[in-house]
């Protein structure tokens, strides 16, 4: 399970340095792919093919459901560390997750999430936990 958040910084060559932690649940190779509320996800290969699975479950006369599974299969890609823990984070999902220098990688039970540092701190500063944890009544969740 990926917990913890952590400040990184992209280098001008595109490298981002993954901690240890993840990287010891992650390996060597895992999956980048497009996330929602502009972020990007992170996923383990087992937990990727687990998803894919899934996605391929949809059914494929269902429009939503297409665009759903194109969403995230076309925006994936299989990154690889590098002696010094970095990955190459891909241009394509740099720019549309808006990934310039300063990011936050926050792990997220499953996955873990890149975010621009400033739309980390727009998004976190407009949670409100109180209603957010009403909705989750509705969902079955109790603690």
């Amino acid at each position: 399970m990926f917990m913890g958040r952590y400040n990184h910084t992209i280098d001008p060559k595109g490298r981002l340095s993954i901690p240890s932690k993840y990287r010891e649940i992650l390996g060597d190779e895992f999956v980048v792919s497009k996330g929602m509320d502009g972020c990007l996800f992170v996923y383990a290969n087992e937990d990727w093919k687990d998803f894919e699975a899934k996605l391929a479950s949809l059914p494929l006369i269902n429009q939503e459901a297409r665009q759903f599974a194109r969403f995230f299969l076309s925006g994936a890609q299989y990154v690889t560390v590098d002696k010094q823990g970095r990955i190459l984070m891909p241009q394509d999902l740099r720019e549309f997750a808006g990934l310039e220098k300063d990011v936050v990688l926050a792990g997220t039970g499953g996955r873990i999430e890149i975010w621009s540092l400033a739309k980390w701190n727009e998004n976190s500063s407009q949670v409100d936990i109180n209603a957010i944890s009403q909705g989750m009544l509705s969902l079955g969740l109790t603690i």
